[in-house]
């Protein structure tokens, strides 16, 4: 789910368009294809969906929206994005309270 990189840390995300908030519901797959599962209030129409998932991602996280690259996924559910400028043990903290 979460892996670090040069500048930054990976994260794997699925994604769920048209719910009736923005929120992290948990944790998506098994083993090593692990994403973390995420409802997004806006629809998936015209990149409305990435653009919320950017602002959650970076509000999450505490890093500016700039901060964020969807590298992979655009129109797809199953989505990775580059968060720059945090550490691994960063983002896992930031994660912390979503933990089961």
């Amino acid at each position: 789910m979460l892996s670090e990189v040069a500048d930054g840390v990976t994260l794997a995300v699925r994604a769920q368009p048209g719910a009736k908030r923005t929120a992290i519901v948990g944790v998506y797959g098994a083993g090593d294809t692990l994403q973390l599962k995420i409802a997004v209030q806006a629809p998936p129409v015209e990149g409305r969906a990435n653009e919320a998932l950017v602002a959650f991602l970076a509000k999450t996280f505490g890093i500016p929206k700039r901060s964020v690259e969807l590298l992979t996924g655009e129109l797809s559910r199953s989505k990775v994005f580059l968060l720059r400028g945090i550490r691994l043990a960063e983002a896992q903290e930031s994660l912390r309270p979503y933990r089961a």
